[in-house]
C-alpha cells in the first residue's frame, strides 16, 4: 500500500502564527504614575531591583522617616544642652482664705534677715546643744522630812540616762512641738465642676489634634515624604517637603549611612543606593548653571581659608541625546576657583542624575568610603 501523507493535527495552512513578544526591560512595562517627577522638588533618589519599585517606595518612606526622627531628636538634645541650667526657686503658696496667713508671712519676712545674719552662731549653738543637752526641771514643793534627798537621787539618775542617749531625748522634744494649725483647703462643688470641664476640654483638644494629624496624613499634598514616579524601571524618587527647622536631605542620608556602616543592621529588602537630591531642573547645561548656584554657595563658599576637593558623579537614564561632557563641565565650572577637582579623594561629591528630561543634583560626603551609598553593601557581612 502506498503511504498516505498525513498532516499534523495541530498544523493548519490558514493559521496565522502568533506575534513574537517584544521584551521590555525586566519584562515589565513602565507604568506612568499620577504624580510624575518634575523640576522644582527635592528629596531622595533611590535605586532598587527591577519590578520592585512599589515595595521599595513604601519601604524607603519608612526607613527615611525613622532616620529623620533620629536626626531631629539629636538636634533638639543639642539645643537643650546649650540652654543654661536654672535652679528652681522655693516659692511659698499663699491661700487668700486661710487663717493667719498674712501674719505668718509678715513674721517670716521680718525674721528672714535676722536668721541670715546669725546663721553661723546658730549652727555653733546647735552643735553644742547636741553634744551637751540642757535640761530644765521644775522642782515642786518638797517636804522637810527628807523627801528632797530622794528627788535629788531620781533627778541625777534621769540626767545620767539622758546624757547617755542625747539624740533620743532631742527627738522626743522635737516630736512634742506642735506646729501651728491652719485651715485646710477644701474643694467645693464649683471647683470640681471646673476641673471636670477643663478635663473635657483637654480631651477634646487631644481628639482634635489626632483628627488634624490624620487629615494631614490622608492629604498627600501635606505629607512630609511622598512618592513621585520618575518613569524608569529600577528607580524610585521620594519627595521631601522641607519645613522650617527640618534637616536637609544630605544630613538625613549622611546620618543614615554612617549609622548603617557602624551597626551593620539590615533595614531594607529592596533598596540599593540612596542619594540626597536638593535641586531638580531640566536637563540642559544652561538650566543646570542657573539652578546649581544656591547649592554651590551653600557647600562651596568663595571666601574660605580651607578649600575643598570635589568630584562630579554623572549618570543618565532614558536620555541619549544629552552630551555628558557638557553637563560635567557646566557643574565643575560653577564651583569657584579656591576649590579644586580631585577624583581620587574628594571631600564632597556632586551627584548628577539625569532621568529622561529631568536633572537631579545633590551633594554627598564620604561617597566612596560608604560604599557609594549602597545600603545592601553597607549592611552585608563581607564589607
Amino acid at each position: 500500500m502506498a503511504t498516505e501523507n498525513k498532516s499534523k493535527p495541530n498544523s493548519h495552512p490558514n493559521k496565522i502564527n502568533k506575534k513574537r513578544k517584544h521584551y521590555l526591560p525586566h519584562n515589565r512595562p513602565v507604568k506612568k504614575g499620577a504624580h510624575p517627577l518634575c523640576p522644582g522638588v527635592q528629596g531622595f533618589f533611590i535605586t532598587c531591583d527591577g519590578g520592585r519599585e512599589h515595595q521599595a517606595s513604601h519601604e524607603a518612606i519608612d526607613v527615611i522617616d525613622s532616620f529623620f526622627e533620629e536626626v531631629v531628636e539629636g538636634i533638639e538634645s543639642k539645643v537643650e544642652k546649650l540652654k543654661p541650667s536654672v535652679n528652681p526657686l522655693n516659692k511659698i503658696t499663699k491661700f487668700s482664705y486661710s487663717e493667719s496667713s498674712g501674719s505668718d508671712d509678715e513674721g517670716n519676712d521680718e525674721n528672714k534677715d535676722a536668721e541670715d545674719d546669725g546663721r553661723g552662731d546658730g549652727d555653733e549653738l546647735q552643735k553644742k546643744n547636741v553634744d551637751e543637752p540642757v535640761i530644765a526641771v521644775n522642782i515642786d514643793s518638797r517636804d522637810e522630812t527628807g523627801t528632797q534627798n530622794e528627788d535629788d537621787a531620781s533627778f541625777k539618775k534621769k540626767t545620767q540616762e539622758i546624757k547617755e542617749k542625747p539624740e533620743d531625748h532631742l527627738n522626743q522634744e522635737a516630736k512634742a512641738v506642735v506646729p501651728h494649725v491652719k485651715k485646710q483647703c477644701v474643694r467645693t462643688g464649683t471647683d470640681e465642676s471646673r476641673n471636670g470641664s477643663s478635663l473635657k476640654l483637654e480631651k477634646k483638644s487631644v481628639d482634635q489634634l489626632i483628627e488634624a494629624e490624620l487629615a494631614e496624613l490622608g492629604d498627600k499634598g501635606k505629607r512630609r515624604f511622598s512618592k513621585l514616579d520618575p518613569g524608569c524601571n529600577g528607580v524610585v524618587f521620594i519627595q521631601m517637603r522641607k519645613r522650617d527647622g527640618d534637616p536637609s536631605p544630605k544630613d538625613i542620608i549622611q546620618h543614615m549611612m554612617t549609622s548603617l556602616a557602624s551597626t551593620r543592621k539590615h533595614m531594607s529588602r529592596f533598596l540599593l543606593r540612596v542619594l540626597p537630591i536638593e535641586i531638580t531642573c531640566y536637563a540642559s547645561d544652561e538650566e543646570i548653571r542657573r539652578a546649581i548656584k544656591p547649592l554651590v554657595d551653600k557647600y562651596f563658599p568663595q571666601e574660605t581659608q580651607t578649600p575643598l576637593k570635589f568630584a562630579v558623579l554623572y549618570e543618565a537614564r532614558a536620555n541619549t541625546g544629552i552630551d555628558r561632557a557638557k553637563i560635567i563641565g557646566a557643574v565643575a565650572q560653577s564651583v569657584p576657583p579656591p576649590h579644586k577637582v580631585d577624583l581620587g579623594s574628594p571631600n564632597l561629591s556632586i551627584v548628577v542624575q539625569i532621568v529622561k528630561t529631568v536633572c537631579l543634583i545633590g551633594v554627598a560626603e564620604r561617597y566612596k568610603e560608604l560604599a557609594k551609598y549602597n545600603v545592601r553593601q553597607l549592611t552585608s557581612a563581607t564589607t
